[in-house]
């Protein structure tokens, strides 16, 4: 993590943006890439900016003005340019969004989602197809994810290889992705990894599952209920669990979701009952017990963290605590592979992930930075623009991929190699303007020593 520093001496300010790691070393604090000041220098206009604060400020002069209500016309002109036609098919590409395919037409996302079944939560795929309110309705346009009689081999097994994902498994052995999260238990946010058996074929009662589309109406108890909770703007699942004295895994079940459904206000969930009897309590049914311990704490190192942050940064750990995630030894090998791929020294690479997480990426700071290379959201969308694509930080590929961007780009942009490792803790435009602080110099130093013994 890097430290938002405004002042030139030692002297640490009293409410950072940065994000402190979880890593094992008692004698240095880890970090990840965090928010840099904007630099007083003006940078030359390019595609991707060449540092975080570059990034920030080029996003933050494209605010638009506010146009005096004088010069808008009161008539709406006649001539609009054209919009593209609409297609009757569409087959999504790389980084596709349903939204931003209606909006390249002219549609609404809503339509496009109820035109194909969809939720707005579905995972979509490159080489799926899906409909369009076009002049020409193909004949057949549902035909290859609606034939899941055409499935391999009953309980047919598929070992998971580096770069896949569900979408594309389930494409390839011609079975919906939604049987696919059915027959393994997983969700639309699990992580899959190298070696793992993912079933390709209904084994058993797949039906079973639950749909999606429709959770928070569920009102049938799995476990004893103490009462419903209605949904209000701005509440989360994690947020939900903790003021109810309940933990995010038993408010899950009770409500048949996962870690990643979508909740709306106005609708209701069940509140579980713990594991006491219902009769159990019959003094104090107003006072729950004392809610559950957060998954990650609101301070570390005498820093404390705005709530919002802290509440993002459980919400991701508990995603991660149930998920599969590659193990240490795994990670470290995803690390090196990314790093060669990228043209980064594996050892470099490794001591950072070791440095800031021990090759754990479960890993969660307070200040939300995330996985084994401890990447904070707004670095990580810095490191999605630097490789031009959406990075998902849960991913440990992409968590990974996103760590060795920032390193490279740290490398080929700051004045020596020390101030480039520097600056993926302290911020780059920091150690510019201010120098290293001593626990920077700590952390150099402990960076360089982990690469001598990956070398």
């Amino acid at each position: 993590m890097t430290t938002f520093r405004p002042r030139k001496h030692s002297t640490r300010p009293s409410l950072p943006m940065i994000a402190a790691t979880t890593a094992a070393l008692p004698a240095v604090v880890l970090s990840s890439l965090a928010l840099a000041q904007p630099a007083a220098a003006e940078q030359p206009a390019r595609a991707i900016p060449a540092t975080l604060a570059a990034a920030l400020k080029a996003q933050a002069a494209q605010v638009a003005t506010i146009i005096p209500a004088a010069a808008v016309p009161a008539a709406i002109p006649a001539l609009r340019p054209a919009a593209p036609a609409v297609p009757a098919e569409y087959t999504i590409a790389r980084g596709d969004t349903i939204s931003a395919v209606a909006g390249r037409y002219g549609l609404g996302t809503n339509e496009v989602l109820a035109l194909n079944n969809l939720q707005a939560n579905t995972i979509i795929y490159p080489g799926q197809k899906i409909k369009l309110p076009g002049s020409a309705k193909p004949a057949t346009p549902a035909a290859a994810p609606a034939a899941p009689a055409a499935a391999p081999s009953t309980g047919a097994t598929y070992t998971v290889k580096p770069g896949d994902t569900l979408g594309a498994i389930a494409a390839r052995h011609n079975v919906s992705l939604s049987n696919v999260f059915s027959w393994n238990n997983l969700g639309m946010n699990s992580i899959i990894y190298p070696g793992q058996k993912i079933k390709v074929g209904a084994g058993g009662a797949p039906a079973a599952a639950p749909a999606p589309a429709a959770p928070l109406a569920n009102t049938s108890a799995t476990s004893p209920a103490s009462g419903q909770y209605t949904i209000k703007a701005g509440d989360t699942l994690w947020a939900i669990a903790s003021r109810n004295g309940v933990s995010l895994a038993s408010l899950l079940t009770a409500n048949r979701l996962n870690a990643s459904a979508i909740i709306y206000p106005g609708s209701k969930l069940v509140i579980p009952n713990g594991s006491a009897p219902a009769a159990a309590a019959p003094a104090a049914p107003a006072a729950p017990a004392a809610p559950a311990a957060p998954l990650v704490p609101s301070s570390f190192l005498g820093f404390s963290y705005p709530a919002a942050v802290v509440s993002s940064a459980n919400e991701n750990k508990a995603l991660l605590n149930a998920s599969p995630v590659p193990s240490r030894a795994e990670m470290k090998t995803i690390v090196a592979d990314t790093a060669r791929k990228m043209g980064v020294e594996p050892s470099l690479a490794l001591a950072f992930a070791f440095q800031e997480s021990s090759f754990d990426h479960r890993s969660v700071s307070p200040a939300n930075a995330i996985g084994t290379m401890q990447v904070i959201p707004s670095s990580g969308q810095w490191a999605s623009d630097l490789v031009g694509r959406k990075l998902n930080l849960l991913d440990p590929y992409d968590n990974a991929t996103a760590g060795v961007a920032i390193i490279r780009q740290l490398l080929a942009t700051s004045r020596d190699r020390d101030s480039a490792i520097a600056g993926y803790y302290q911020g780059q435009y920091s150690v510019s303007k201010y120098g290293m602080y001593d626990d920077t110099k700590r952390y150099v130093a402990s960076i360089k020593a982990h690469q001598q013994s990956f070398g």
